[in-house]
């Protein structure tokens, strides 16, 4: 290589800087008047003169100076700027610690009164577990009665149907006049009509207990308000 030409990366080697940074630094004046191409080996190079090397040296003297400059005053600055956010972090540290202090003593009047609440919503929530038990008793019952009322509906109906027989059974003893036999079968349909009734009565007077006990413990019932609260 001619030592009044340098390579591109000749003087990226001898400056300490990338080949990049070299050729950001050549521009079109600059490539007009310290800039040729050269064959080596063969093939197109660029190479920069004496001129062009004393001047892209220089130029990157002056930028590294800048830079250290801009260092040096970015590095006040940040040390500034660390002391001011220092003093104010240790205010701001300061003002938190009471505020935390503060809030933790609320905090702990807040929680028991939570804790006591907690505790009164259990006893609530137990009660109420009975109250439902209770009242599923007292559902089945009315279920059973039920069952028995059907039953005994269904007797009715057939002890009907029976009555019926034996009105029809009398009816042709009247044809034969036999009035005794008579008398006896209407005392037995009414003796069983007052058994009927007295029952039906009976079961009417046990549901209609029922539906007042239900009411007055759906009253007694508290409202769900802390439902609300604890959401």
């Amino acid at each position: 290589m001619n030592e009044n030409y340098k390579t591109i990366k000749e003087l990226a080697d001898e400056l300490g800087v990338s080949k990049q940074t070299i050729r950001n630094k050549i521009d079109k004046d600059f490539r007009e008047k310290f800039v040729q191409t050269i064959k080596i080996k063969g093939n197109n190079t660029l190479v920069i003169n004496n001129a062009g090397y004393s001047l892209l040296k220089k130029t990157l003297q002056n930028d590294t100076a800048q830079t250290a400059k801009t260092l040096q005053n970015d590095t006040a600055q940040t040390a500034k700027t660390l002391q001011n956010d220092t003093a104010q972090t240790a205010k701001t540290l300061q003002n938190d610690t009471a505020q935390t202090a503060k809030t933790l003593q609320n905090d702990t009047a807040q929680t028991k009164l939570i804790c006591f609440l907690e505790e009164q919503l259990d006893k609530k929530e137990q009660q109420l577990s009975v109250k439902d038990k209770q009242l599923e008793n007292k559902d089945t019952q009315i279920s059973q009665m039920q069952n028995l009322l059907d039953q005994q509906q269904r007797l009715a109906l057939q002890d009907k149907k029976l009555l019926e027989e034996y009105k029809a059974e009398n009816d042709s003893l009247k044809a034969l006049k036999m009035p005794s036999q008579e008398t006896e079968f209407k005392h037995l349909d009414n003796q069983y009509k007052d058994e009927v009734n007295a029952l039906k009565e009976k079961l009417e007077n046990l549901q209609e207990q029922i539906k007042v006990q239900k009411r007055i413990e759906e009253q007694e019932k508290p409202r769900k308000w802390w439902g609300l609260w604890r959401k």
